[in-house]
């Protein structure tokens, strides 16, 4: 009886395991609405820029937390600068407000708590 049920256990964690490697990867969550690009555009974006990467960069951080949000309307200005850098320091990145590589991580990953005030 228990070499039944251990072989039952063990067909399953075997089909389950062959379900998980056929599945495709699963993208990163994006937000409810950041559709702007997708989710491999990682471009350098920086204070006076415009465009979609801009749009799903202030998205994907009103997502991530902060009061009040940004409005996503593309355009890199200095509120969405600040929201950048306060990100930035909530992961221990440097703070220079350009979103690179690290920054695109933590805005598709962000950690789950941040105990530095945002800026107003």
């Amino acid at each position: 009886m228990i070499r039944l049920r251990l072989g039952a256990l063990g067909a399953a964690l075997l089909t389950c395991g062959a379900l998980a490697l056929s599945s495709p990867v699963q993208a990163a969550p994006t937000g409810p609405d950041c559709a702007y690009t997708s989710t491999s555009y990682r471009a350098t974006l920086s204070l006076g820029q415009t465009g979609a990467g801009v749009r799903q960069a202030q998205c994907l951080s009103n997502v991530w937390g902060g009061v009040p949000k940004l409005t996503v309307d593309g355009v890199f200005g200095t509120r969405t600068l600040k929201k950048i850098e306060w990100i930035q320091g909530c992961h221990g990145l440097k703070v220079d407000g350009v979103i690179g590589p690290e920054t695109w991580q933590v805005l598709y990953h962000p950690a789950l708590d941040c105990y530095l005030p945002y800026p107003v």
